[in-house]
């Protein structure tokens, strides 16, 4: 992949493909009173503004509202320049931005990614390619957990994202209504999850808390099962496309039984991510899928304080065992959200030097303390870590996640996988999704995203 100019045929192309995307110097001994290394030495941004644009934070509006004056006040401290703050909804709303701004060579300094976002902003050429000039103003490579660089760019010599959050991917299970139930630990496979749900469903009381109506989850419970069974959905070295492959539909039979099956509250099927978390902390759910460790601030509040605890995702693909030949057990995908600097920033400097601020290690920890994201930043890792059991098994997602593949293709396909299960939501909330309704979708998108594919591919 080789990095270009961004020109509005090539951001139109990208238009629909992030409709659902995503998922958004080193340390010195001079600190500021809050003990976190300063940039003041080097930087003066007097009379500058920096403009960041962000992902809205829908669970933790308040406390986001907060964390943005923090930590522009210590900017100021350090810099002298200003910090404003812009906010998206949507994927769509950010590539509105991108657009208006490339096309007219001003806009936001910053944007904060989705890691499933990156691979396509990638592909517009409009951000900054990280030499070891921009690395060390960060704080170099080193000061990162090794497995969040993973999706930076397609290679280590062309990468344009600095990790800012992990997100990887868990279950969460209540040890009550499993041990209730004569389950003695959490499935590892796709058709045990389905099982032991069942021996839990009882009156309001469902095996299963699915957010069906959610922008971002349902993708990567097909990507999941797919490419454990072995499927990519996007085989980059044969430049195919395999959204209907029979592993692809399997992973959205599974995936729609739970609601045939009443494994799932009637009322899920216009769930969002959200909601899913709430039933559980009701003690409504015995398993939610799809969770991160931010789900913990609001469980450790909850009904289910001290009675719930997370586990992998099952890692063997439906209707097996095992992990067949040429599967991947993938945990989670690599999630979390990337920092970008616009190639027309007039402030690029400013501008790193506020990514190594709130990716230093005092920030990070507390950023972690009031949001659940897993620092980036490799020291605060560990204190994070260091203790606490209950992130133990998201460490080990973190481990062994699986990058979705690194191409401008990819938000085409991630839309195309969701709108599938957009599109069948109806028929599933009156019976079920037939055979031939499914395969006529995982057609459609099977070819949405062969066209996303062919198109990367020649504009590389």
């Amino acid at each position: 992949m080789k990095a270009r100019t961004a020109t509005l045929g090539a951001l139109a192309g990208i238009a629909v493909s992030l409709a659902l995307a995503g998922c958004s110097g080193s340390d010195s001994p001079a600190s500021t009173p809050g003990g976190v290394a300063s940039t003041a030495a080097t930087i003066d941004g007097t009379g500058k503004t920096l403009h960041v644009m962000i992902a809205a934070n829908g669970l933790y509006p308040d406390q986001q509202k907060a964390w943005f004056g923090q930590v522009s006040d210590q900017f100021k401290a350090e810099t002298g320049a200003t910090v404003e703050f812009e906010t998206f909804a949507t994927a769509n709303d950010e590539l509105t931005k991108i657009q208006t701004s490339v096309l007219s060579g001003q806009g936001p300094d910053i944007y904060s990614l989705g890691t499933t976002f990156t691979p396509t902003a990638y592909s517009t050429g409009a951000f900054v390619k990280l030499t070891d000039k921009e690395w060390g103003e960060v704080g170099g490579r080193d000061k990162f957990v090794k497995g969040t660089l993973g999706i930076s760019g397609p290679d280590a010599d062309n990468e344009i994202a600095v990790p800012f959050t992990s997100r990887p991917f868990v279950m969460a299970y209540n040890k009550d209504l499993l041990s209730a139930a004569g389950i003695t630990e959490p499935p590892t496979t796709w058709d045990d999850l389905a099982a032991d749900a069942t021996k839990v469903t009882a009156g309001d009381v469902h095996g299963l808390a699915i957010a069906y109506a959610d922008n971002f989850d349902p993708w990567k419970f097909i990507w999941g099962m797919s490419i454990q069974a072995g499927n990519p959905i996007l085989d980059l070295s044969t430049t195919k496309a395999k959204l209907d492959d029979p592993t692809a539909k399997k992973a959205y039979e599974t995936y729609f039984s739970w609601y045939t099956d009443g494994l799932v509250d009637p009322a899920s099927i216009g769930w969002k991510n959200a909601q899913a978390i709430a039933a559980f902390a009701d003690g409504k759910a015995a398993f939610v899928p799809m969770v991160s460790a931010t789900s913990h601030v609001t469980l450790d509040q909850s009904a289910v304080a001290g009675r719930y605890a997370y586990a992998l995702m099952p890692t063997i693909p439906p209707g097996q065992t095992k992990t067949p030949s040429g599967g991947k057990p993938a945990s989670s995908i690599i999630s979390g959200d990337n920092i970008v600097v616009a190639n027309y920033s007039k402030n690029q400097d400013l501008a790193f030097a506020f990514v190594n601020m709130i990716t230093s290690k005092d920030n990070q920890v507390s950023y972690n303390k009031t949001f659940g994201d897993l620092p980036t930043n490799k020291d605060a890792a560990s204190v994070v870590q260091d203790g606490n059991a209950l992130l133990a098994p998201i460490l080990d997602s973190s481990a062994k996640a699986v990058g979705t593949p690194f191409t401008g293709a990819w938000g085409d396909t991630q839309l195309a996988l969701t709108n599938v299960v957009v599109q069948a939501l109806p028929a599933l909330q009156g019976g079920g999704v037939s055979d031939g309704d499914l395969t006529a979708a995982l057609g459609t998108a099977q070819s949405t995203a062969q066209a996303a594919l062919d198109k990367a591919g020649a504009s590389k």
